[in-house]
């Protein structure tokens, strides 16, 4: 029997929902420095057989968990004890910020989706380097043969105008590439004024451009480079996108963000819009993530990696975008109403259908 949707009902529902991430974010980070790490990581790692190619890198699992949990990478080592594949950090600004004013994370429980208006809240890239940096090397001791994998997601800073936004996304791009396993490009998040119009082709191409070239220079190598993109976007846009990132060489694509999409929920009108403005996340994205991806897949077959994300929830979620044409596979929200142990359920189920297959 499963305790935590019990503990999550009389303990987390009716906190304040950034302040229950926290708290629950901390219980993480205290079971690694507490020692309990080294059971759990026994307890959650994926099996062998999950181990998966991608980006030029050996993945644990296909099933990692998004950009958004761990915002600043102060808990990397910690959540890759829980069996994702690959943790990816941010999003990270070349400038620090303090994000939108509180409250601006809510829980829509009926729907097992969460709406939120953050703002890119972190302490900027060259305050979150060294940790990457030590993150990185920590985990390469202790799995010397296929250890996570560290995505970095950088996005635009608040006050920096958009006619000034590649040189901004440069200054995450040179300070985090060094420590990054990838690196990935978010133009698609609603909480930033206008960071949506970087999605436009014509923006799109200098940016990515400038940011891949930026990141393998200092970086020394070449870090593989993606884009995240919206679920909002028209079949067309998304198919301009794709265009693009086959023309620039690009190593990946990952679909979706979050969405301004409220169609379709459980949740009452009235506290829906009392939530107010934000990206939503959750099931109710499932369907749309799905169809997006199928989009992708049709327009760019093998030739980029593609990484699915939205209303992802179970094995049975995770493998149908993998049969769908995905290699990697991402979650988040399902997390704060599943519990710790969500990504281990999820790789033992996954391990289960390929041994039997």
């Amino acid at each position: 029997m499963r305790l935590y949707p019990t503990f999550f009902r009389f303990a987390f529902s009716w906190m304040d929902a950034e302040k229950a991430h926290k708290i629950g974010f901390s219980g993480i980070r205290l079971a690694h420095t507490s020692g309990a790490g080294r059971l759990l990581k026994r307890i959650c790692a994926p099996a062998d057989i999950l181990q998966t190619d991608a980006l030029g890198l050996t993945f644990p699992s296909p099933f990692g968990l998004a950009a958004g949990f761990d915002k600043e990478g102060h808990g990397i080592e910690a959540l890759s004890e829980l069996g994702f594949g690959h943790i990816e950090v941010g999003t990270i600004t070349g400038l620090a910020q303090p994000g939108n004013d509180k409250p601006r994370l809510f829980r829509l429980v009926e729907d097992r989706a969460v709406i939120n208006r953050m703002g890119f809240n972190n302490s900027g890239a060259s305050a979150v380097a060294p940790r990457l940096k030590a993150a990185r090397a920590a985990l390469q001791r202790k799995h010397p043969a296929v250890r996570p994998v560290i995505g970095v997601n950088i996005g635009k800073s608040k006050v920096v105008e958009l006619g000034d936004a590649v040189a901004d996304y440069l200054v995450s791009a040179r300070d985090l590439a060094p420590a990054a396993d990838y690196l990935v490009v978010n133009v698609s998040s609603p909480n930033t004024p206008g960071l949506r119009l970087l999605q436009d082709i014509e923006s799109l191409r200098p940016l990515l451009t400038e940011v891949g070239a930026a990141a393998d220079e200092a970086a020394g190598r070449h870090v593989p480079l993606l884009v995240k993109i919206a679920p909002d976007l028209s079949n067309e846009d998304i198919d301009g996108v794709a265009a693009l990132a086959l023309d620039l060489g690009l190593d990946g694509i990952i679909a979706t963000n979050t969405t301004i999409s409220r169609s379709g929920l459980r949740t009452g009108d009235q506290k829906v819009e009392e939530c107010g403005a934000g990206g939503l996340s959750g099931a109710p994205l499932k369907q749309r993530s799905l169809d997006v991806l199928h989009r992708l897949k049709s327009v760019v077959g093998d030739q980029l990696t593609l990484v699915s994300v939205g209303g992802v929830e179970t094995a049975n979620d995770v493998q149908q975008r993998l049969d769908a044409g995905a290699t990697l596979v991402q979650g988040y929200t399902a997390f704060l109403y599943e519990g710790p142990f969500w990504a281990a359920r999820i790789n033992r189920q996954l391990a289960r259908n390929r041994q039997s297959a």
